[in-house]
């Protein structure tokens, strides 16, 4: 990025949605009903803010732009998507990223053990495809859904290269960014995503991204079906807490440390 892109812009929100649906239980906040995504999406619209696909806006502002924007983006691929998420957006005027967890496409989130049913179907590659030809951004995120950074070398190539390749051929797009499973990333997680072809990626983070920082770990903010369209933008606007974030990156070598030792014991900490 030029010094002049980099002076153009000070923040850039993004925010990272699941499931467009209603559920109980301990995944609640990982869906957002239709009528409050609508709700959400108009306030941001009402609030001045172009509402785009997250290498769209990274695009724009790496060019110059000085428009408010909020990055929109979408994990796993469930069917909802199509169903509810794509008519919302549309009638937000807004664009978006959908990050698909390629090796579950057709069945269920596999990863989320005794809740995968939850959310219902993930989408279908034919499905998927008709989201890419709505003009929605098709996204990787991943092969299956393992939190990559605790991988052996072999396993990280094979989730990162697979899938990217897999979308390019499969659905004939271009794909250049990447959603961390469960936000987990490394150094040598982000140079593996970036030699794959993705030249941004996402994490969770809970905060504004902001010029300097790295393409390939761009924090979100994920908005909750509690969130009132006039509370996400008061997140959008004031840029969340950053008590939390901060110690949340403070943890993580320790943290790491626990889920690579439970992997080897064959369980998968997320």
């Amino acid at each position: 990025m030029t010094d002049s892109a980099t002076q153009a812009w000070t923040t850039l929100p993004a925010l990272m949605y699941h499931s467009v649906s209603s559920v109980a239980g301990p995944l609640r906040d990982l869906a957002v009903p239709p009528e409050r995504l609508a709700e959400q999406l108009g306030a941001l619209t009402a609030a001045g803010y172009r509402l785009v696909g997250l290498t769209e806006a990274l695009d724009l502002l790496g060019a110059g732009s000085t428009e408010k924007m909020v990055a929109v983006t979408f994990d796993d691929g469930y069917r909802d998507f199509v169903t509810a998420g794509v008519p919302a957006l549309t009638a937000a005027g807004a664009g978006a990223t959908l990050y698909a967890s390629v090796g579950h496409l057709g069945g269920y989130a596999g990863w989320l053990g005794q809740w995968s049913a939850d959310f219902g179907p993930m989408l279908t590659w034919q499905e998927l495809a008709d989201v890419a030809a709505a003009g929605i951004e098709i996204g990787n995120h991943s092969l299956i859904h393992h939190p990559l950074d605790v991988l052996t070398p072999a396993q990280l190539r094979d989730e990162v290269v697979r899938s990217h390749d897999e979308l390019e051929q499969r659905l004939q797009v271009k794909v250049r960014s990447f959603a961390y499973p469960h936000g987990y990333n490394s150094r040598r997680v982000r140079e593996v995503v970036a030699a794959a072809g993705h030249d941004n990626a996402t994490e969770v983070g809970r905060r504004l991204h902001t010029p300097g920082e790295k393409r390939l770990a761009v924090p979100r903010f994920q908005p909750t079906p509690d969130h009132t369209g006039a509370d996400l933008v008061a997140l959008v606007e004031g840029g969340g807490s950053t008590l939390v974030p901060t110690l949340k990156q403070a943890a993580q070598p320790g943290w790491r440390m626990v889920r690579r030792l439970a992997r080897k014991a064959g369980r998968n900490l997320t």
